[in-house]
């Protein structure tokens, strides 16, 4: 299995896993997607080195047309999603979700959020504009962005979770209900179900233990 693979992997379990844990208090946050391989240093000697997962090289463009790049999250703590913006099923409910968590946040400059549409035909750049007014919105805090369909397929494997077009689907296309807690490095912190209000609630007390680590830093 390799490294991309596995990671999904441990994206999925650790997602499942969300849906069934009690909202808890955290005194520290896991970071997803970090795995031991062996390597060879500058003296010739092999030697076994942590590698940790981190999105930290991406452009996209937002719903005011601005590009938006890694560099636009770094040392914040953010909140990723994929949806598009017709999606009959799960879009509203996590959409619902993901507001509340805004309204909470919405005067901390320390916490931003990063939607990914995967209607790369559909969300237009207007559109995406047209969702967010609907919405309440604005793009210094929550940016809804468009990659393109390669872009944004190869973002969710790396992010760990599943969007793909799907003609079998409901709007045509399928993708994950994760919320996905980032942190100031690009690490991945957390996978909660955006359908839910218990795990919406679960992150919004973990977003609460990034802050004080990044206090602690």
């Amino acid at each position: 299995m390799n490294f991309q693979k596995s990671l999904l992997l441990v994206g999925i379990i650790a997602f499942s896993a969300s849906c069934v844990e009690r909202i808890q208090e955290k005194e520290e946050l896991k970071i997803y997607g970090s795995q031991e391989i062996l390597v060879t240093n500058d003296q010739g000697e092999e030697v076994i080195e942590n590698i940790t997962l981190r999105i930290d090289s991406f452009e996209v463009i937002n719903q005011d047309s601005q590009i938006i790049t890694a560099a636009n999250f770094k040392d914040k703590i953010y909140i990723v999603d994929f949806f598009f913006t017709h999606c009959p099923t799960i879009c509203p409910v996590m959409t619902k979700n993901m507001a509340r968590i805004y309204d909470v946040y919405e005067t901390d400059d320390e916490i931003l959020f990063l939607s990914h549409t995967i209607d790369f035909i559909n969300d237009t750049v207007p559109q995406l504009k047209k969702y967010a007014n609907k919405i309440g919105i604005y793009s210094h805090k929550w940016h809804m962005v468009y990659a393109g369909k390669e872009n944004t397929f190869d973002l969710a494997k790396q992010y760990m979770v599943s969007a793909e077009e799907d003609p079998n689907s409901p709007g045509g296309f399928m993708h994950s209900g994760a919320f996905i807690l980032m942190d100031g490095q690009h690490r991945i912190r957390g996978y909660y179900d955006g359908t839910l209000e218990e795990d919406t609630d679960q992150l919004i007390a973990d977003i609460k233990v990034l802050k004080k680590e990044n206090d602690e830093r």
